[in-house]
């Protein structure tokens, strides 16, 4: 590369020697734009024939009218929506405060199926079957149990508000999924990981905190944020025991009407509250596979 200097004395590369793309390059851009527009194109066209196929299917069928007038009446629509944005608000703190303590319960499960030696086997068990029985017992017969068993036994000082009953149920529910998640996070990690940090002088439990459930936790950020989007829909069941929430304030307005619009509503309004953790939970599983992929997770 020949420097040539500028008037203030600085040296630059000389603009004959400036890269130039070959012609053969030049054309293979332009072959993958043409490419990347022709695939653009055919998929628009597609979505949209698929589209007005559905369309046309769903409005010329028999019972459509009576559909349309009970399940997407945009009157009753309005009317629902301020109330059941209210309730949302409830399913939104159900999903922070429940979110939070299914993080640490199940990561204190997951430990506890970890631990070594056989002084630790009695915990071991005992995590073991809470996380198969709360995954294997359906989550709504969790829900009647708690909400509906705690306040018939009337024990003092124990709260028999739906809310609470109902977070707690959930809370117990997936803290067994996410134990769950922690513990193959913490045994995807090699055994030479915990051996190293041992060499260096730290014990069990200090190579446990600084070494393994970091890079556990990392590794496992995609699926456990697919478990809190689960969470977040399924916050809505807390709505049997009573509790007003987004579900509850449709369902009191289809009571009153017999229009089901209200659940439509409902239905949409979550789904806009789980489309952006959706999203984001694709986005970190993208982002961490291109850093594995160039080494840059352990």
């Amino acid at each position: 590369m020949t420097l040539t200097k500028d008037e203030s004395g600085a040296q630059t590369p000389d603009p004959v020697d400036a890269y130039t793309p070959s012609a053969r390059r030049l054309e293979r851009e332009r072959h993958k734009r043409a490419r990347s527009r022709r695939a653009t194109a055919i998929a628009a066209v597609s979505t949209l024939v698929t589209a007005v196929v559905l369309y046309l299917v769903v409005v010329n069928a028999p019972g459509w009218p009576r559909t349309k007038e009970t399940f997407f009446d945009g009157q009753y629509a309005r009317e629902a929506l301020p109330k059941i944005l209210e309730g949302l608000w409830l399913n939104v703190r159900l999903l922070l405060i429940c979110g939070a303590a299914v993080l640490v319960l199940g990561m204190l499960i997951a430990v506890a199926r970890t631990l070594r030696g056989p002084v630790f086997f009695p915990l071991r068990v005992l995590a073991a079957a809470y996380t198969d029985f709360f995954r294997g017992l359906p989550l709504i017969i969790n829900l009647m149990i708690v909400v509906l068993g705690v306040p018939a036994l009337r024990l003092q000082g124990v709260t028999v508000d739906p809310v609470w009953l109902g977070g707690t149920a959930l809370t117990l529910t997936y803290s067994a999924y996410v134990a769950e998640v922690f513990r193959a996070g913490i045994e995807s990690i090699h055994p030479s990981q915990r051996a190293a940090a041992r060499s260096l002088g730290l014990s069990n439990r200090q190579a446990l905190r600084y070494v393994v459930l970091p890079q556990a936790v990392r590794r496992q950020v995609p699926p456990l944020l697919n478990d809190l989007v689960s969470l977040q829909k399924d916050t809505g069941l807390v709505s049997i025991g009573g509790a007003v929430d987004a579900v509850r304030a449709a369902d009191i307005i289809v009571g009153r009407s017999l229009n089901y619009t209200p659940y439509i509503v409902a239905g949409l309004v979550f789904v806009a509250l789980t489309i952006p953790m959706t999203r984001f939970t694709d986005w970190v599983t993208a982002r961490m596979d291109r850093q594995r992929a160039q080494g840059g997770i352990a």
